[in-house]
Order: C-alpha cells, then sequence, then structure tokens
C-alpha cells in the first residue's frame, strides 16, 4: 500500500538526484577546461600507442623510454610547427613593408574627394553630418593596452594549457595498464567485459582515425606544396602545411585554406615588379588548391573513413553536418570520433537491435 511517507521519500529522493545532476553539470561547467586538456591528451595518447607499441617491440625500448621518447617527438613537433609562424610573420610583415604608400594615400584622398562631391550634389553636407555625430569623441583608445593584457593573458593560458595536456598524455601512456587494472575493480561486475571489450574497441578505432587524418593531411601538403613550387609562392613550405592543417575542420577547413593561401599569395606580389602577376598567380594557385581538394574528397577522405572508423561517407556526412549545426566547429572537429564511440558502445549493449545491427556492420 502506497502511503504518504512513501510518497514523501520519493519526492525527497527525486529532488536530491536531480540537485545531485545540477551540482555535476554546474561543477562540469565550471571545470571545461580541464575536460578539454583531458580529451586532447586522450587524442595524443591515442595516436602516441602505435608509436610507444613500435618501438617496445620492434626496438626493443622498455616502455618508460618509449613513452619519453614519444612525447619527446611530440614536444618536437608542436615546437617546429610553432616555430614555422615565425619566417612567416617576418616575410608578410616585409612584403607590406613594400606598399607604396603615398600613392595609397594619394588614392584614399581622391577617393574622400570624390565621395564628398558626390554627396554635395545631392545637398548634403558631409562635413556638418560628422560634427554633429562627434565621431571623434565617441572613439576609445582603452581598447589597446586591454587588448594587450587578453593577448598576454591568452598567451599565458596557452603555455598552461599546453605544458598540462603534455602532463596528462604523458601518464596515460605511461600508465595505460594500470589504468585497465583499476578500472576492472570499480566496473560492476555483470558489464565489466562489456565495458572493457568497449574501451580496447574505441582506442583500437580512434587510433587508425587520428593516424589516417594525419596520412590525409601529409597528402594534401604534398599536394598543396606542389601548387604552391610551381607558382614561385614565397614560404610555401609553411603556408602549405598551415592549409593542410586546416582540413582538420571537415569542410570549413578548405574554405579557410582556399581564403588564406589567396591572401598570402597576393601579399608575396605586392613587390612592384611582381604586383602584374599577383591575379593572375593567385587563380592558378586557386585552381590547383581546387585540385587537390577533389582528390581529397573523392580519394583520401572515403578510404579514411570507411577503412579506419568503418563508416559510410554519407553517415560520416551528416553526423557531421548535424554536429556543426548544434555545437559549431568544435562539433563538428569532434563528430566522428564521439559517433564512433557511440557505435562501439552501442553495438557491445545492444548487438541484436536492428538498426545498430546495420550502422555498426564491420565492427
Amino acid at each position: 500500500m502506497i502511503t504518504s511517507k512513501t510518497i514523501g521519500n520519493g519526492i525527497l529522493r527525486a529532488l536530491i538526484i536531480t540537485a545531485g545532476a545540477a551540482l555535476l553539470l554546474y561543477i562540469l561547467y565550471l571545470i571545461q577546461p580541464v575536460i578539454y586538456f583531458l580529451f586532447i591528451a586522450l587524442i595524443v595518447s591515442m595516436i602516441g600507442s602505435p608509436i610507444v607499441h613500435f618501438l617496445e617491440k620492434k626496438l626493443k625500448f622498455p616502455h618508460i623510454a618509449a613513452v619519453i621518447v614519444t612525447m619527446l617527438f611530440f614536444i618536437l613537433l608542436l615546437a617546429g610547427f610553432i616555430m614555422m609562424f615565425v619566417p612567416l610573420i617576418i616575410s608578410q610583415s616585409e612584403n607590406l613593408s613594400l606598399l607604396d604608400t603615398e600613392k595609397l594615400q594619394g588614392d584614399l584622398t581622391q577617393l574622400a574627394e570624390r565621395l564628398n562631391n558626390y554627396f554635395s550634389d545631392r545637398n548634403i553636407d558631409t562635413q556638418n553630418l560628422l560634427k554633429e555625430s562627434n565621431i571623434a569623441s565617441k572613439i576609445n583608445l582603452n581598447f589597446i593596452p586591454n587588448f594587450l593584457n587578453s593577448f598576454l593573458g591568452t598567451l599565458g593560458n596557452i603555455g598552461m594549457a599546453i605544458g598540462s595536456i603534455i602532463f596528462i598524455s604523458f601518464f596515460f601512456l605511461k600508465d595505460k595498464k594500470l589504468f585497465t587494472i583499476n578500472a576492472k575493480k570499480i566496473l560492476p561486475e555483470e558489464h565489466e567485459d562489456k565495458i572493457l571489450n568497449s574501451f580496447r574497441k574505441i582506442n583500437h578505432l580512434l587510433s587508425r582515425y587520428f593516424i589516417g587524418l594525419i596520412g590525409q593531411i601529409t597528402i594534401l601538403f604534398v599536394l598543396y606544396l606542389i601548387v604552391l613550387l610551381i607558382f614561385g609562392v614565397q614560404n610555401a613550405l609553411i603556408i602549405a602545411f598551415i592549409t593542410a592543417l586546416l582540413n582538420i575542420i571537415p569542410y570549413i577547413g578548405p574554405l579557410i585554406a582556399t581564403i588564406l593561401v589567396a591572401v598570402l599569395t597576393m601579399l608575396g606580389h605586392l613587390d612592384p615588379q611582381a604586383q602584374g602577376d599577383m591575379l593572375s598567380t593567385t587563380l592558378y594557385v586557386l585552381i590547383g588548391y581546387s585540385v587537390a581538394q577533389i582528390i581529397d574528397n573523392n580519394v583520401t577522405t572515403p578510404l579514411i573513413f570507411s577503412n579506419s572508423v568503418n563508416s559510410h561517407p554519407l553517415e560520416i556526412f551528416i553526423v557531421i553536418l548535424a554536429s556543426g549545426f548544434l555545437f559549431g566547429v568544435l562539433g563538428m572537429i569532434v563528430a566522428v570520433p564521439l559517433y564512433t564511440i557511440i557505435k562501439v558502445v552501442a553495438k557491445e549493449f545492444f548487438p541484436e537491435n536492428p538498426v545498430v545491427k546495420v550502422l555498426t556492420r564491420g565492427i
């Protein structure tokens, strides 16, 4: 028989669970950076696992030495990536210094006179409008120190993030077996095998996916580099690497890369002797990039998705598109790994479901 006490206990229990869930979500919201660090470190460890395995099995490295060498490789790779930006920034600064500022000032003055004459012909007093709007008093130059402080703070946060990710990744690689042993102690016995099996499959599939993604970026880098070298674009190596790396962002990344390479190609032709070839060279580079992206979209990408995470390209496209609408650019980047995790878990816990059978074939 249901009594008022039973109902009261049920309501109290529901309120406690709801309050606990709300508190947990709030705590997770407050520690978002830590969650991001853990997620990125997990990706780094998945990419590093095959390297550690190779060093241990093929070169007979002790486990700790293999992990240290792998992390040093990542650190050197990151340092090289950062250093690549220095000559690019210096070069583009030099290109901007080639601008004929006197001619540019003359053009702007001429444009201002034409605009003034245009409005004067229509009985619009632009000078009076400017005085009435009092634009000068509304300009606040305090944004300059604020921007510098924000920039320095961002650099500090990036440094802390990199250090944290390296530290966490090291222990993810070093104590991988220890984590598995401890997980067995806290997992419910009835689901222990399924959960551990899911972890193994997820680690295997995502390691293949991220290594495949590195392969895809490498192929694009080579194709882009060939295009840039053919047309004599300055800093071809750096530009090819940066634009290839943007391919991490599905669909939007190649578009950003195309715009970036067009801008950098034009900046490289600001020298008066080369300005005549600016538009034609930029056009040829854009055509070359388009051809490289066609090759990537029709050959490289389908092979990576079909062989690494066993998902049809159309399936991946829909998942990425939906994630982009829901969570923006970050959602597009993490769409495939998260979808793969969901598929593996569904396969382990609901293997007889007809929808799961169709979506998880081959896993």
